[in-house]
Parts: structure tokens; sequence; C-alpha cells
């Protein structure tokens, strides 16, 4: 059995949100309605999170502050309009994410811990509301061209990446070639 060869990968994007992360995921039924113009009826369905919302705004806007200190850099170094920098990142793409979240106080200050507890949140809905995020302000196509991802949960001090307050990094690559 052969092995396809690894895709290179090309940083296009770093992205440092300060707030903290909140999941997406469960969802709360409210009910029914229906449609007035076709009659069919559906389910009503709402994020059972309140922190998701603000989670995303944040994401969303420093999604975009990340584009635009991008893009000037860019016009400072080169004195050209960066037509490359203002489209969606489209195509495979590859995102890196560190999150930082809160260290209870019940934690040990002196030994290295790890976020496993629900009060951190699951993983995977971590990566959910933070690709809405990105995708909300237009920095990929869609997050369903994201087809490798690398997510790591931590406490602020105790990981390379991580922030010291909570909140993420990220990086978001494009793969193959880098036409």
């Amino acid at each position: 059995m052969t092995t396809a060869p690894l895709l290179e990968r090309h940083h296009r994007l770093t992205i440092v949100v300060h707030g903290r992360p909140a999941p997406q995921g469960s969802k709360a039924y409210k009910g029914h309605r229906t449609n007035a113009a076709t009659g069919r009826r559906t389910a009503i369905l709402v994020e059972q999170s309140k922190r998701v919302a603000p989670w995303r705004h944040l994401v969303t806007t420093a999604t975009r502050a990340a584009a635009a200190e991008q893009i000037a850099t860019h016009v400072k170094q080169h004195h050209d309009w960066p037509t490359h920098l203002t489209q969606p990142l489209d195509g495979p793409l590859e995102a890196d994410i560190v999150f930082t979240v809160l260290k209870p106080a019940s934690a040990p200050k002196r030994k290295r811990t790890w976020p496993t507890t629900r009060h951190s949140g699951d993983v995977d809905k971590l990566i959910r509301s933070t690709f809405d995020g990105i995708t909300d302000a237009q920095a990929i196509a869609d997050d369903s061209r994201i087809i490798r991802v690398t997510a790591t949960k931590t406490f602020p001090g105790e990981h390379p990446e991580a922030l010291s307050e909570p909140g993420a990094v990220i990086r978001l690559y494009t793969l193959g070639d880098p036409s």
C-alpha cells in the first residue's frame, strides 16, 4: 500500500483572539413553526450556550483585523494593492489552533495540568464556533475547505503558544501549489 505525499502548506493568516472560547453545538428544542409560503413545519432549535455568539463575534472581529493588518503590511512593503489578499482563502486549507481556556481556581498552581473538564469545553465544539467566526469574516470561502486541523486546549502559560489570558491563536494555511 502506498501513501499519498503530504500536501505542502503555505502560511496565509495568523489570528489572535482575546476572550473566552465558547463551544458550539448543543441546541435546545423550542417548538415548531410553519412556513407561511410552503406550509412545511420545521423544528425551532436554539443554541443553548449564551457564550457562543460573543465568541464568534470576537473571532470575526479579530479575523478582519488580522486580514486588514496583513493587507496594510503588504501595501507598505510592496507599494501595490494585494488583490490576492482581499479574496477569501479557497481550496484545501489547514488550521492550527491553540485555545487558551480559564484555569480553575482549584487547579494546582505549580504543576502542569490539563483542561479536561466540562468547564473548558469540547475541543470539537470549540473548533466549530471558531471556524464559523472565521467564515463570517469572509477570510475563508467556507469552513468545509478546511481538510486538516490541529487543535490544542491549554491553560495560560502551560503551552508555548498559550496566551496569558483566555483566547485563541489561529494559523491558516493553504495546501498544495502556492499560486
